[in-house]
């Protein structure tokens, strides 16, 4: 390995107001073009200095940033988009001079394809090769304008998300892996003439034929055959799915013979995302050794501030962004095991601190997760399910659909109860150990108390209804939402309703029998009705009111709908 990525996207959001913050990408409807726009850019530079002295002395020898689209001008462009381009190139690259100058940084540059404005949508309407030729013009523009950069980094499988209101947009475009594979062969000779690396990410949301890349063998094969470059990375994320626990060691870093990174995530969207801690170095440790026989890996790419669509705002590396502990354990662990062999126990360096990081590790296994869940191989349309459902970014759900599937596929919940009782009961010694060792007490604190309601929430959703539990529920988040008042520190959303599902055990049954499998292959009713006719059946009935869809499912990230396409 030679490549150690970390993304540098944190400074671009000190000041972002915005109350639930999509972390996909910069903000950059929230940066200054303007003539006021001096003492912002000052302070991101600053802040960026900052950054890259610490993760340069911990290690790393590269960073990502967002992203070739407000970098790269068009003669189609809308006048006020060109200007506000123009205005961007200027600044960023001053910013890529300070990295690769001052702290010899490797830069790469994210880019979604493809980018569009409203002027470009009325020009290519929907000519593919117009689009690409013009995306292809996008590239070398950018390669040949900043020498600073390295490469650049795409994104294939997920575009933006629904709250974005930037004019320059995002779509997907590449729908399958034929010419996915015809796009990246006529794209790759832009970076091999001029001596950059392509890599591509195989994250996708499921969308579309191609929305298999993370998992599918065949997929992978078609989409990445006859592609053999020194120029040319694969990235990807350690599992089938996101970034979740339980989820074995993707089988593609064995099978692909590209060049290969390694994705991991510092600042656990799922887990809290830096609120409390979330330690990936046992992990980290796991995947080093199972990664020590897989041919041609390039590195890694830790994601310390991507990711996720949630109110907590923590920027690590970074002075009065809030305590970044939990994050820069994360960080030092990936980058301390991949790059310098170094043990879990070396990492931490301190006996306390580790018996302390085991036990929380231990609660998020636990308690966050239910095992029994979490563990179980389950497919729908072309997407892993993942393996943790009533938890999800800033929100905790608590109801009766989520009652209903969690008591039809834990098989024994007595030992799920149990287990989330003996998790519980380690937050006095945890809160202990935390006050020794230094860590942030009020972090492991507010921990406690969301991880009480979980353990409620878990009775509540494996044991028979009772309605005094119901009310303990609504008790303690009323406690919860007290004790961590607005203001006080981003706290958890805590979704309830108690509210009957009318929906029978057996029917739910044939639902999940029909619509998901246990095996990565799809089923000739997969084939016949869930890829095909289903998405053209949630097409046809879907609310024509969007307001009628739940709020969570309709703005964040790209929608339920990408699911069917």
């Amino acid at each position: 390995m030679d490549l150690f990525l970390i993304d540098a996207i944190g400074p671009f959001f000190r000041g972002y107001g915005k109350r639930r913050i999509n972390w996909s990408k910069i903000p950059f409807t929230h940066l200054r073009t303007g003539d006021d726009r001096t003492l912002q850019w000052e302070e991101i530079a600053r802040d960026l200095e900052r950054f890259a002295t610490e993760v340069v002395r911990l290690g790393y020898n590269a960073v990502t940033l967002d992203d070739l689209a407000h970098l790269a001008p068009h003669p189609l462009h809308e006048p006020e988009i060109r200007e506000r381009i123009t205005v961007f190139r200027q600044e960023f690259a001053k910013l890529f001079d300070l990295l690769k100058n001052e702290y010899g940084l490797k830069i790469f540059l994210t880019s979604d394809v493809i980018p569009s404005t409203p002027a470009l949508d009325a020009a290519f309407g929907g000519n593919a090769v117009a689009w690409e030729d013009y995306y292809r013009d996008l590239v070398r523009g950018i390669l040949d304008d900043f020498p600073q950069l390295d490469g650049l980094i795409l994104r294939i499988g997920e575009s933006d998300g629904n709250d974005v209101r930037d004019p320059i947009r995002t779509r997907l475009h590449l729908r399958g892996a034929a010419e996915t594979n015809r796009f990246l062969k006529n794209l790759l000779p832009e970076f091999e003439a001029r001596d950059r690396t392509l890599i591509l990410r195989t994250w996708t949301v499921g969308a579309h034929k191609i929305g298999d890349l993370i998992w599918h063998r065949r997929t992978l094969a078609e989409t990445f055959q006859g592609i053999d470059s020194p120029h040319f990375i694969v990235s990807m994320k350690h599992g089938e799915s996101d970034f979740f626990r339980y989820l074995p060691l993707n089988r593609a870093f064995f099978h692909l013979p590209q060049r290969k990174l390694l994705e991991l995530q510092a600042r656990r969207e799922y887990e809290g995302a830096g609120e409390y801690p979330s330690y990936i170095g046992r992990d980290c440790g796991r995947f080093a050794r199972e990664l020590a026989t897989a041919e041609n890996m390039a590195g890694i790419s830790v994601w310390c501030q991507t990711g996720g669509w949630h109110r907590f705002r923590r920027l690590p590396f970074l002075e009065n962004t809030g305590d970044d502990t939990w994050i820069r354990l994360n960080a030092t662990a990936a980058i301390d095991i991949f790059r310098h062999g170094r043990s879990v126990e070396e990492s931490v360096g301190n006996p306390t601190v580790m018996e302390f990081l085991t036990l929380a590790d231990t609660v998020i296994h636990e308690l966050l997760y239910i095992e029994d869940f979490a563990r179980q191989k389950l497919f729908f349309r072309r997407v892993r399910i993942p393996p943790l459902l009533h938890a999800y970014w800033d929100s905790l759900f608590i109801n009766h659909a989520v009652r209903k599937v969690l008591r039809h596929f834990v098989k024994d919940p007595e030992r799920a109860l149990r287990s989330a009782e003996g998790a519980f009961s380690l937050f006095p010694r945890m809160i202990g150990l935390a006050r020794e060792a230094g860590l942030p007490v009020e972090d492991v604190e507010h921990m406690r108390d969301l991880f009480g309601i979980l353990l409620l929430a878990r009775r509540y959703y494996l044991l028979p209804y009772d309605e005094e539990l119901s009310a303990e529920l609504r008790a303690a988040k009323k406690a919860y939402k007290q004790r961590w008042p607005k203001g006080s520190r981003e706290r958890y959303r805590i979704k309830t309703s108690f509210d009957p599902v009318r929906i029978t055990g057996r029917t739910l049954g044939l639902a999940t029998s029909l619509l998901l499998r246990r095996k990565r292959g799809y089923r000739l009713i997969d084939h016949i009705f869930t890829l095909n006719l289903l998405g053209f059946a949630f097409r046809v009935f879907k609310p024509r009111d969007k307001r009628k869809m739940p709020k969570f499912l309709r703005k964040s990230a790209m929608g339920v709908d990408a699911l069917f396409k």
